[in-house]
């Protein structure tokens, strides 16, 4: 089993830096199994907030998947609040070791474009 790392949002929630970033999201509520397509619109290490017309309810457990460039990088998170026919906020509440390299990379880009 991997080992995997679990985020304290209360400390990463504002000090990480956010940055604009689209890109095709899936996200399944783990309680009820339904299956929702979103897109990003920023990210950080912390989160994300989710481009999309019916959001989950705040404080719903997720597991999602977000794609771009050719890679894939999915979390456990929890939404944090609601934007009403806009989207959701995404906290994520553990990442998985491997998925932290992605998670990095896209950091990594998103901080030092060109």
């Amino acid at each position: 089993m991997k080992a995997a790392r679990k985020v304290d949002n209360r400390m990463d929630r504002r000090s990480a830096p956010r940055f604009a970033f689209i890109a095709e999201a899936q996200v399944i509520e783990i309680l009820s199994d339904t299956k929702l397509r979103a897109q990003t619109s920023d990210f950080s290490s912390g989160g994300c907030f989710l481009d999309m017309l019916n959001p989950s309810p705040m404080g719903t457990e997720i597991r999602i998947t977000i794609s771009h460039g050719g890679d894939k990088f999915t979390a456990i998170g929890k939404v944090i609040f609601v934007s009403p026919n806009m989207g959701m906020g995404v906290a994520f509440t553990t990442i998985e070791s491997a998925q932290l390299q992605v998670l990095n990379k896209w950091l990594s880009a998103l901080s030092h474009p060109g």
